[in-house]
């Protein structure tokens, strides 16, 4: 079973044989693809990884989310294609540029929030467990 992560915020100058070398070292990779601007070709920060094994792109998630790629820090999460998760109401929710947020970063705590709120296999099953995130953050 295919399974793909979303791989957000690479370098702008990441290429597709570095993205493959860099996840491939977890495990077989059916493809990768950097999506680019089609007028300029430049990268539009962001990728794709497709693993053919589920426990592939699970160790993937766990090894380099948050981690710095050509000294950039990655954001991994499970790429939800399926229209049924469209339409039922399962949705990423990303917290970006806020206040809040910047102060975490800050802090070394943004990390914290993606343990805290857990994460999600691509069928919607948890794998983490979810927690009170205003008391951890505090």
């Amino acid at each position: 079973m295919l399974t793909s992560l979303y791989v957000g915020d690479p370098d702008a100058s990441i290429t597709d044989e570095q993205l493959f070398q860099t996840f491939s070292q977890v495990a077989h990779i059916a493809s990768v693809r950097v999506c680019r601007d089609l007028a300029t070709g430049r990268s539009i920060s962001y990728s794709y990884v497709n693993y053919n094994n589920p426990r592939g792109a699970a160790r993937a998630l766990d090894l380099f989310n948050f981690t710095p790629l050509y000294n950039k820090p990655i954001h991994i999460m499970y790429s939800q294609r399926h229209p049924n998760f469209h339409k039922s109401g399962t949705a990423n929710i990303f917290i970006k540029e806020t206040k809040m947020f910047k102060r975490l970063k800050k802090a070394g705590k943004h990390t914290k929030m993606v343990e805290q709120f857990g994460s999600f296999d691509e069928e919607g099953t948890e794998a983490a467990p979810r927690k009170n995130v205003a008391t951890a953050l505090a």
